[in-house]
This record gives C-alpha cells, structure tokens and sequence, in this order.
C-alpha cells in the first residue's frame, strides 16, 4: 500500500505546476520583461501606425500607452497579490470561475499565433542584412532555435535574455542618438502630409497597432510560479518596463517618421529609416544588434511564459495531464513547448500576414482579457486578506474606475479592430469562439475537469 501511494504521488508531481523552479528575481524579470516588450512590434508594426496616421505616430506610441495599461492590469494588481502558478489561467479562474477558465484557455492558445508573426519579423531583418535567403526557412530557423533553448529551463533562457538585452539596449540607443540629429526640420509644421493624416481613425488604429508592442509586459505574471518573491517583483517589473519601453517608442518613432518623407517609411520595417542615416557599421549594428535581436529576446522570453497557464489546465483536466508533463531534469514542459512550437509555425508556412497575424491574435485575446479586466474589480472581495497586504492596493471605489475605463478601452479597441479587417477574418473568428464554448461546456460535464486552488498567499 506505502509503494503505491509513493507512486501515486509521483505522478501527481509530475504533473503539476507546484514542481516549477522558483529561480526568477527582479533582475531577471525585468530583463525577460524589455525583451518581451522590445520586439516585433517596434519593428515590424512602427511602419504600419506610420501607414495610419503619419508624422503624430509619436502621439499614437503614447496614447498607445492606455490601451497597453488596459491589458496589464489584471496582472498588475491580481499578481500584487498572490503567487499566480498557472499565470493569466490561474488569474481567469480566480476572477471569473473554473468555468470560464476552459474558454480562456483555448482563446490563449490561438490567440500566441502571433509567436509566428516574432520569427517572420525576424527574418525580414536577417533579409535586409543578406537578401536572396528564402524567408519562411529563416522564420522557422529562428523558431526552432528559441524553442531548443527553452527546452533547457527557464534559468538558462534568463541568462542568454540577460546578455542580449544589454546589446539591445546599446543598439536601440544608438538609433533613437543619431537618429534625432537626422530629423527633417518642420517635423511638427509640415503641410504635407500633416499631422494626423488619417484623422481620427487613423490615428486609434495606429494606437492600437503601437499598443501592441507595448503590451508584452503584462505577460511576466505567466513567470509567478517560477519566481522568487512574486507578489513583490512582477507587478514592479511589469509597470518599470511598460514604462521604460513607452519612452524609447516614443522617441523610436519620431526618429522613424522624421528622417525621410512618409511615404517612403509607411508600412516599412526601421530598417528603411535606419538605412537614411546610419553609417554601414552602424546599421549592420542596428539591424544585428538591435532588430535581430529585440525580435530574438521577445521570442525566447515568450517561449519562456507561454506554456505555464497551459500547463496549469492540464493540471485541472481541460486536457490530458501527459500533456503538461515536467521534464525531471530541466523543469521544463516539455509537450507544451512543442505544442507552442507548431502554433507558431502554422502562420509562417501558412505565408499570412504580419499585419493580419496582430489582427487575428488582438481581437480574440481583447474578448477574453476584457472580462478579466472587469472581473479585477472583485479582486478586493474574493481575496480580502491578500489583497489587504498587497503594495499595489488602493481603494476598492479607485480599483472599480480603473477596470471600468479600461474595459472600456478594450471594447473600444476590439471596434476598430473588427472594422478594420475582413469578413473572412471576421466569421472564423466568430466560428472558433462558438466552438470554443462547445469545448468548455462539453469538457466541463464530461466530469474530466477538477480545477485546483492554483494561487497562493505569500
């Protein structure tokens, strides 16, 4: 009987978020926390809110700046307060009910296709660099190389961020210093095109697009389960590198729309701007240092966060618990990763397009984060005593206000979003939220599904 109930236990903890290596301090955090913000979108989507609204994307990366606030802050104040081992998961859950936490999940997993839209980025620099080199092999090179390192645990993928976030750092410095000295003069006056360009909706839909490369760090709460001091050290990190990030953006921008006509730079990557007045050296730096590897960083830190809240629904039954299996040696799950590794591939080999991936991938994560950001208001009273010792607690009348306005931005946002893009887009989307919710009712009375108490009080 003994042997049996020590290998019933193994099982278990094999299965179970509780085995994650909680190795991760601030430093680390704030690091995988720029890496995953400083990515594709300043990159690949600062050409596109240019396409939108000109000369004021400069505007549109700090207006861009609430909507990327509306996405955080669950994870703000919910990770302020407890150990959230399955991340965003664990975070519906708790907010919305065990229910609700099947449809959340699927939405999750195909709402990271935009891991793909990371490694086609990327290999559009890699292209500016050496042309001729067939594109969709680069992307899934760069694919599979972040998915091989993070298949050796999240300690060793913290180190290798480290590293390349400082070269980041200096490339990105170097662009935004020359850069500004480069500017056109009339910047501000110019006639044509003027400011605003494309009016008022076109500069919420360049917002909206700037937000998108803002919004990364909300993701760290996916990191809570691996940390060394959570509550404490994820919401400081998430709002540090939200804000340090806003700033370079903005300044990214003006340079970008700044140092030669418009239209020359609408719908560009910063290669293009880059290319009018960096010396070879130092656009090779850029392009290296920068580019390659902002897209680099975001890619290892997402493979890094991505499967914990998947893993966490193993653990409940929403799929197969061999699904979520740890690797004994390494911490790591290693199935999820490979199951993110095809999501990524699929728009890549699929040839889609970056702007449409963002699409796809903010409209259907914007339904299910809209009702997490609302349900934060009830933080206060589903965890009193947590949330009574949290360093990010305010008044319960204040915490209301905030989610109510950023829901509302969300809904704003999803508007725009669902205006702007095609009916073909539109009806799968409808079609994958409908069966979605087949999954989550069927799974859900199939008796399969036992959600544990995945959060803990420090």
């Amino acid at each position: 009987m003994g042997n049996s109930n020590e290998a019933t236990a193994n099982v278990t903890e094999e299965y179970t978020t509780k085995k994650l290596r909680r190795v991760l301090g601030k430093k680390e955090l704030i690091s995988m926390g720029l890496g995953q913000i400083i990515g594709s979108g300043v990159f690949s989507l600062t050409g596109v809110a240019i396409g939108f609204t000109g000369r004021s994307v400069v505007f549109a990366f700090l207006f861009g700046a609430l909507f990327s606030l509306a996405v955080t802050i669950p994870s703000i104040f919910a990770g302020s307060a407890v150990r959230l081992r399955g991340g965003q998961y664990t975070m519906a859950s708790l907010l919305l009910g065990e229910r609700f936490s099947g449809f959340y999940i699927i939405i999750y997993i195909v709402g990271n296709i935009s891991i793909g839209m990371y490694a086609l980025s990327l290999a559009d620099y890699l292209l500016a660099l050496v042309p001729g080199i067939p594109r969709v092999p680069l992307a899934v090179a760069a694919l599979t190389l972040f998915f091989v390192i993070n298949l050796f645990g999240v300690k060793d993928a913290a180190f290798i961020q480290n590293i390349l976030v400082i070269i980041l750092a200096a490339a990105l410095a170097v662009f935004a210093a020359v850069g500004v000295f480069n500017v056109e003069p009339g910047y501000f006056t110019s006639v044509e095109p003027p400011l605003f360009m494309g009016g008022w909706k076109g500069f919420a839909m360049a917002a909206i697009f700037t937000s998108f490369a803002t919004t990364g760090g909300g993701n760290l709460v996916n990191f809570s389960g691996e940390c060394k001091n959570p509550t404490k050290d994820v919401p400081f990190a998430i709002v540090l590198s939200t804000l340090i990030v806003t700033a370079l953006y903005a300044v990214i921008g003006f340079v970008a729309a700044g140092v030669l006509p418009v239209e020359e730079v609408m719908y560009q990557p910063l290669s293009v701007a880059a290319g009018a007045f960096l010396p070879k050296a130092l656009y090779v730096f850029f392009v290296t240092g920068g580019a390659l590897l902002a897209l680099s960083t975001t890619l290892n830190a997402t493979f890094g966060w991505v499967t914990k809240p998947v893993l966490q629904a193993c653990v409940d039954g929403w799929f197969p618990k061999k699904l979520g299996k740890i690797n004994d040696k390494y911490g790591t799950p290693h199935y999820l990763l490979i199951l993110f590794y095809i999501v990524g591939l699929i728009p890549v080999v699929a040839g889609l397009d970056i702007d449409r991936i963002a699409n796809m991938s903010m409209i259907l994560m914007n339904i299910t984060t809209f009702l997490v950001v609302v349900a934060t208001a009830r933080l206060p009273k589903l965890l009193p005593d947590a949330w009574a010792k949290s360093t990010f607690k305010i008044s319960n009348s204040a915490l209301k206000v905030i989610c109510y306005l950023c829901g509302a931005l969300l809904v704003f946002q999803n508007y725009l979003l669902i205006e702007d893009n095609t009916p073909e887009i539109i009806i799968g989307n409808i079609i994958l939220l409908v069966l979605t919710f087949v999954f989550m009712v069927v799974r859900y009375k199939s008796g399969k599904v036992k959600v544990e108490v995945s959060w803990e009080e420090e």
